[in-house]
């Protein structure tokens, strides 16, 4: 196990060096998308002008204020509450984001499946796991709504965050076949055959 703290954007290379229990904190920039703002950018055939090459995505629609720009707010939106959501209805977006925009990271809850650890093993990337229950904590690691695109599908709209020490959040998938909820479940599915064992009944 180790500790990267990684300034973003990263490399491909930088990506593979991350291992399932390793732990990563992320600097500088972070962007955050969800379920519509995928379905436009994949289904719909809609385009954003921000760069995602080399970054981490969170799944999020945040709380945000809107407010009048300023250099505080250049965007427009003050962070509210900005928490994660469960990642497994995106699943299908994992690899189109890594293949037609770059993504290296990707940040949720519950983990993902086997397409997208596909996806990390053939790309290059990870899967950055955050517990629920965290949207506080997460919100004081973000330090400005630096822009917004694809603003009419708010408050599911591409944000790009500035942030500042933004984790330590587990590594949970990697680009190696490593899965943590692979080993819990492997783990679990052993432990219930051993109680059966010892209740005598069959675990089939």
């Amino acid at each position: 196990m180790a500790h990267h703290e990684l300034i973003m954007p990263v490399t491909e290379a930088q990506a593979r060096q991350l291992r399932v229990n390793d732990t990563v904190t992320l600097q500088r920039t972070l962007y955050g998308i969800r379920d519509a703002t995928q379905i436009h950018m994949f289904d719909k055939s809609r385009r954003t002008r921000m760069d995602l090459a080399g970054h981490a995505v969170i799944h999020t629609a945040p709380n945000v204020r809107k407010v009048p720009p300023s250099d505080a707010h250049p965007a427009g939106y003050e962070p509210v509450c900005i928490g994660t959501t469960t990642s497994d209805r995106m699943e299908r977006f994992t690899r189109p984001l890594m293949q037609q925009y770059g993504v290296r990271l990707v940040i949720g809850k519950g983990g993902l499946r086997q397409g997208s650890q596909d996806a990390f093993r053939e790309l290059g990337g990870a899967y950055l796991a955050i517990i629920g229950g965290t949207a506080a904590l997460e919100t004081t690691w973000i330090e400005q709504i630096e822009d917004v695109d694809l603003d009419d599908l708010n408050p599911e709209s591409l944000w790009r965050f500035r942030i500042r020490d933004f984790g330590p959040l587990l590594v949970a998938m990697d680009s190696h076949g490593g899965s943590l909820y692979d080993a819990v479940r492997q783990d679990t599915e052993a432990r219930r055959a051993a109680v059966l064992a010892g209740l005598g009944v069959s675990a089939s």
